[in-house]
């Protein structure tokens, strides 16, 4: 009800969490709303109505239009939208995860323990993100899992400076030493007492971190290292654009469906999550309540 309330009084939030939505309906019905051929070995694979050079414009048969190659901009766009959601919920979830256990782990016993962690995280920290995963993603190959590998190996560290800073905060509360004092163990201590209270930072960043992990994953797929030829992503449609942006002498906007259908999804999928990202910062961060 507190959210309803918040997102009645803050349209700009509503409108985040209606285009997520519209995404998440999007994804359950793709094979809804562009079916899969017969002779497609998996959902994933764009179909291509020839092998012509030239992009061709919306038509009955397409009707966001083709790329080169003449891949379907609808299917790719409609079941992009899957790729989408697994790639940003899969890598965040992970590194989520990850980032948990060891900020949790430095934080509650300190010491030596706590200095090798956060060595380590400042030293994944200092390491360029998007390059780092582009080489990462080249030696694995291409496909989603290679793409989540990467994308996680190089995005946990975050999580783990937050934990850490939150339970060092509540590790000194009285209500921790009085289920100390009864004889709690370590783990019951961290899992039941203190890492409830100290995953409201995570889940604001992770909501928001999610769009940048499919804007991150559409970046390896146009600079070539991401899915493979023809898979429904967008950022793999965005590269397919690439040599027809500017479209004929007197007619630069000849070829505007390649990067417009696919660009807009990724615009509106990173800006909804960013969105109520910030919708649930505002709800569960007393310092930024109106």
């Amino acid at each position: 009800m507190k959210f309803l309330r918040y997102l009645a009084r803050n349209p700009v939030s509503l409108f985040g969490v209606v285009i997520l939505l519209a995404f998440v309906l999007i994804a359950v019905f793709a094979p809804v709303l562009a079916p899969p051929q017969s002779f497609q070995l998996s959902p994933y694979d764009t179909p291509r109505a020839g092998f012509l050079a030239t992009p061709q414009p919306p038509s009955p048969e397409a009707v966001f239009g083709t790329t080169q190659g003449q891949y379907d901009i609808f299917y790719g766009v409609v079941w992009g939208t899957r790729t989408a959601f697994k790639i940003g919920l899969g890598v965040v979830a992970i590194s989520v995860l990850i980032g948990t256990v060891v900020g949790a782990v430095a934080a509650y016993y300190g010491g030596v323990i706590e200095e090798v962690l956060m060595r380590i995280v400042d030293v994944f920290m200092a390491v360029p993100f998007l390059i780092a995963a582009m080489v990462l993603t080249a030696l694995l190959g291409k496909g989603i899992v290679p793409i989540t590998i990467a994308l996680t190996t190089f995005g946990w560290m975050s999580y783990a400076r937050i934990v850490r800073s939150e339970i060092l905060r509540i590790r000194e509360m009285d209500y921790i030493h009085a289920a100390r004092s009864y004889g709690a163990s370590d783990l019951r201590l961290i899992v039941l007492h203190i890492l409830p209270n100290a995953m409201f930072p995570v889940l604001v960043l992770a909501t928001m971190a999610t769009g940048s992990m499919v804007l991150s994953a559409s970046a390896l797929s146009f600079l070539g290292v991401g899915t493979e030829e023809g898979y429904a992503d967008w950022g793999q449609f965005i590269a397919y654009s690439r040599n027809w942006i500017v479209g004929q002498p007197g007619n630069p906007f000849q070829f505007w469906y390649t990067l417009a259908f696919p660009g807009a999804a990724v615009f509106l999928f990173v800006l909804s999550w960013n969105l109520v990202g910030d919708a649930l910062r505002d709800m569960l961060d007393p310092r930024h309540a109106h």
